[in-house]
């Protein structure tokens, strides 16, 4: 727990970054002054540039040996270069913000103009130095102040203004409702689809990689109190930045110090008083507040800035009382703390250093209305991001840079109330108090029904027993006692750790060749991510009454299956070893390598880009070690790292090539091809053989709680891989068009392609030849069907080393497919910008990652879930049709204008067409009793109402003496209160089919005071 504000010295950075790398602070110390000898960019880069040409006015001649300086307050030194001969000059490795470029002749005589540098993206400025009068050049700027060139021929890049002065919201995924294209999502884990799954976007934060290692999902903590820029790559990429989103990519940069010290306190409140009354559900019954802070400014002058914040968010919920009687209130409280570093030790090179520690505590959390009080469980979130990065400019056509990241994310859950017994497999369950015992789901009575299975006498029988732990654990109601409550305490302490370490490093040449201008870039990066999962019972977690009702097909090792009068699933890491040792947690890793060369060729009116990235993804498990003589090349080895899966690199090159003419000064059409292979995957986890000795089990017990049976839950246990598969991969074709009216009009339109394959996910080895139960299937393409088995000796390497009867194999004829046609408008007058856009698409195929569980706002695994478990859910089942994230119709108009009155006047509106679903129905495939994910229909069959609505803010300013502000704000979410329902109960025979589960968050205000200085 880091609870420190960092102090702002070379030492005290060692030490923070000796506790984010884990190495000797003078190591750290030494690499701090030694990155002056080196650089980077980040997620790509977390810089901009400018470049231009200068010509004369009367002869429209190039002028060369113009000296041009760029001085910003966010950069500690300024950057000059010389004009070429044909008169065009670039300045790379610029600090996001506003600079003032001076040109100067040979002469003497200047003149200067202002230019706004955004992240990752490349200005323009041409100018035409025109005659002298009065010893000044008149020098005139052509072109629009909204040209600008990206990493991808799709991309949007605002600054802090236009973050600021539109309605967005205090969380980094609020930046998602500015990108053109991409849905607004009241998801609070996966993310939007953008022609993709929602997990393949890239999420980048001061350029580290902050989605969750092994599921894609944003981590939920990051906010956008720090963010000073953002910028959205949405098609078109380069091989520059190691795109490989099969979605859409976003990086944002922090504030910076400058050479004035500045400072703010702002407080934001949003009591449940301040929010419409929501629809189906009780979330927003919270109050709401907002505590920020932050102090910058320059430690040596012209060399040395920083920048460091403190923002505290608070929710608190009076709990209701529930049928069991009063119960704690609910708190969150999160501390997160925030230090950068800006030094130039020279004019060439620029180093960035920062820290950012955040702590989340919960309180009094998961209680139901039919739960004591004792079941409430606390949660424990601690976040590090850790960035070093830096540009040095060798000479006047090279950059060489670098980055290092490293992401911390460890959570853990613990239960309010801990209990003291420890279970065993040689142990015995007290039944004479089982709200000592661990979670005890309290029974109902149940009524007899002859297609159960069950005999009136057994159901009489069950009755009895449920009647007695009604009457002993139940709640009072109406003078009678009713059972289904919960009593005990929560069932599962839950620590889950996420870890990223990432290094990269680049070097940019521009040089002439003949008639052609070459922009090279070469980069390489190595990634590593990680997750550790302990996961304990609170003593025998959670147990069920069931009262001798087991199916009569059950696994019963031989006992009366009367006797089992009790179940508990145990986490296994409870357990103790046969020498007494406990059971440790499981850990996963993924590990990817990447190299990537681009040419950017101008020549004439034509720019060329040719580039490829090549990567490397190796997936790591636990519980096997390598043995030669073997059939599976393994032996059992618990706790032990082996290497599951291996990718090839000639099954990963990913070319990005692409074409653009400026038909008319900075007019042009354009037109890209791209692969991408999208690296988010859940396979280290989801397949590591140690999943069938340190996951969950169940025992059935008996009426004196004596076990009589133990047995891993279904799906915890390793899972073979399908040789020679070809990785997920998304192609991509773009074209397009660019047209600037004046100076503050840019217009852009382009259509897009895109198709998903080699998806990857866990099936039945016999999936091809038949069903679930191993009877022979029907309806399988005979050109599949003779494919035969995924794994064809998997019977020998299971009787070898245990193992699933699922396989890790590339889905037969899995696909997705999306076309987009968009048309948008961006404005940037003296006072008020405007960004507008209207984008069609259709997003379809027969594998719909976003829609394979019962639960999808989570974060899933990906490459194995309920998709291909059986009829209903294979690709040639229902599965072709619309995928749930279509959008066909999504209309984006947001801006803002600034009034006369120090004010400012913001809004956003979105209108988008609903989701698309389809009904579940295991009967139609000869499942009476299993739904989940067996389609009745067609995929996406149905949709849901479309959905619109109105974001407004309005913000004053009061100026007082020096550099004093006093700021009030208010910000309107959903001004009509759209409460539109989505996400559609699909199961058939429910009698709430059809009915909405989620809703879009309803109307609230939010109010704050912030004091600048």
């Amino acid at each position: 727990m880091k609870k420190h504000v960092p102090t702002f010295t070379i030492s005290s950075l060692a030490q923070a970054t000796h506790r984010a790398l884990r190495v000797p602070k003078t190591a750290i110390t030494t690499a701090i002054i030694a990155a002056s000898l080196a650089s980077a960019p980040a997620f790509a880069n977390l810089n901009g540039s400018i470049k231009g040409k200068v010509k004369t006015e009367q002869a429209n001649q190039p002028l060369a040996g113009i000296t041009i300086t760029a001085r910003s307050n966010v950069m500690p030194k300024a950057r000059t270069v010389v004009t070429r001969e044909d008169g065009s000059y670039d300045l790379p490795q610029l600090k996001p913000g506003t600079y003032e470029l001076t040109f100067e002749d040979s002469s003497g005589v200047t003149q200067t103009i202002t230019v706004d540098v955004l992240l990752e993206q490349t200005s323009s400025a041409n100018v035409v130095l025109g005659g002298k009068k009065d010893n000044v050049e008149v020098i005139t700027v052509t072109g629009s102040k909204l040209f600008r060139q990206g990493k991808s021929a799709l991309t949007n890049s605002l600054g802090e203004e236009g973050i600021n002065n539109v309605p967005v919201g205090q969380d980094y995924r609020d930046l998602l409702k500015l990108v053109p294209g991409i849905e607004l999502s009241a998801n609070s884990t996966l993310g939007p689809s953008a022609g993709g799954s929602g997990v393949d976007n890239s999420y980048g934060f001061d350029g580290v990689n902050v989605s969750l290692p092994m599921y894609g999902n944003l981590a939920s903590e990051p906010s956008t109190h720090d963010v000073a820029f953002v910028t959205m790559d949405r098609g078109g990429a380069k091989a520059v930045g190691f795109n490989r989103s099969g979605g859409f990519s976003i990086d944002t940069v922090s504030k910076s110090g400058t050479d004035e010290f500045h400072g703010n306190i702002e407080y934001k409140i949003q009591p449940k008083t301040f929010v419409a009354t929501p629809v189906g559900a009780e979330s927003f019954e919270l109050d709401k507040s907002w505590l920020t802070a932050s102090l910058s400014g320059p430690l040596i002058e012209d060399t040395l800035y920083f920048y460091t914040s403190y923002y505290r968010p608070e929710a608190t919920k009076a709990n209701k009382n529930t049928a069991y009687g009063e119960v704690k209130d609910y708190e969150s409280i999160r501390d997160e703390y925030f230090g950068k570093l800006t030094w130039a030790p020279t004019d060439d090179i620029l180093i960035n250093i920062s820290q950012r520690t955040s702590d989340k505590e919960v309180k009094g959390d998961s209680i139901g209305a039919y739960e004591m009080d004792t079941v409430s469980v606390g949660s424990k979130a601690d976040q590090d991001i850790f960035t070093l990065d830096g540009s040095w400019i060798l000479g006047s056509a090279t950059t060489l840079s670098f980055q290092y990241s490293k992401f911390e994310l460890e959570t853990g859950s613990q239960p309010d109330t801990p209990l003291s017994v420890i279970p065993s497999l040689s142990s015995q369950l007290g039944i004479d108090d089982l709200t000592q015992m661990g979670y005890f789901s309290v029974p109902s009575l149940r009524s007899y029904d002859p297609d159960e299975g069950f005999s009136e006498a057994q159901i009489a029988a069950y009755n009895a027993g449920a009647n007695a732990l009604i009457n002993t654990y139940g709640y009072l109601e109406d003078a009678v006692m009713k059972g289904s409550g919960g009593v005990g305490a929560y069932a599962t302490y839950d620590n889950q750790n996420f870890y990223r370490d990432s290094f990269e490093v680049s070097l940019e040449h521009e040089l002439s060749w003949g008639d052609a201008y070459h922009i090279l870039h070469f980069g390489a990066k190595w990634e590593e991510g990680e997750e550790q999962l302990t996961r304990l019972s609170n003593g025998w977690g959670s147990i069920a009454y069931i009262g001798g009702l087991v199916d009569a097909d059950a696994d019963t090792d031989g006992f009366d299956p009367a006797n089992a009068i009790y179940r508990a699933r145990v986490q296994q890491m409870s357990l103790a070893t046969a020498d007494g040792a406990p059971v440790t947690g499981i850990n996963s890793e993924t590990r990817s390598l990447n190299f990537e060369i681009n040419d950017t060729i101008e020549l004439g009116d034509w720019t060329y880009n040719l580039g490829l990235l090549v990567s490397q993804d190796t997936w790591y498990g636990q519980g096997l070690k390598a043995k030669s003589g073997t059939i599976s090349g393994y032996e059992v080895a618990p706790g032990h790292k082996y290497q599951m899966y291996q990718t090839d690199w000639k099954d990963m090159l990913q070319p990005r090539l692409g074409a653009t003419w400026t038909y008319s000064d900075e007019d042009s059409v354009f037109a890209n091809f791209a692969i991408y292979n999208p690296e988010a995957s859940s396979l280290s986890r989801a397949a590591s053989w140690d999943r069938n000795t340190r996951a969950e089990i169940e025992l059935l017990l008996d009426e004196a709680g004596n076990i009589l049976s133990s047995s891993p839950r279904n799906g915890s246990s390793g899972k073979v891989f399908q040789d020679d598969m070809k990785p997920r991969r998304i192609n991509e074709f773009t074209i397009g068009t660019t047209k600037y009216v004046g100076s503050d009009l840019v217009l852009r339109a382009h259509v897009r392609h895109r198709k998903g394959m080699h998806f990857w996910e866990d099936m039945p080895n016999n999936a091809r030849l038949t069903d679930y139960s191993g009877v022979d299937a029907e309806g399988v393409p005979q050109h599949i069907a003779d494919k035969g088995l995924y794994v064809a000796n998997l019977a020998d390497i299971r009787d070898e080393i245990g193992g699933s009867s699922y396989v890790i194999a590339e889905v037969d004829g899995g696909e997705t497919k999306y076309w987009e046609a968009s048309i948008e408008a961006e404005y940037l007058g003296e006072n008020s910008y405007v960004n507008a856009s209207y984008v069609w698409s259709h997003y379809y195929g027969n594998f719909d990652q976003d829609n394979t569980t019962t639960s999808n706002d989570a974060n899933n695994f990906i490459g194995s879930s309920y998709y291909g478990d059986g009829l209903g859910r294979y690709p040639w089942d229902n599965r072709y049709g619309t995928l749930s994230g279509d959008k066909p119709h999504l209309l984006k108009v947001y801006g803002y204008y600034t009034l006369p009155w120090e004010a400012n006047l913001g809004a956003y509106f979105v209108f988008q067409s609903g989701k698309a679903w389809e009904a579940w129905d295991g009967t139609t495939y000869g499942y009476p009793t299993s739904h989940i994910s067996r389609y009745a229909e067609s995929a996406g069959s149905r949709r849901t109402a479309s959905h619109w609505q109105l974001d407004l803010n309005y913000t004053q300013d009061f100026k007082f003496s020096g550099d004093m502000e006093l700021q009030f704000r208010a910000d309107l979410f959903n001004v009509f209160n759209r409460q539109t329902g989505y996400d559609k109960n699909p199961y058939v025979l429910e009698e709430k089919f059809g009915e909405s589960r989620s809703y879009y968050n309803p109307r609230s205000l939010q109010l704050s005071v912030n004091f600048k200085f």
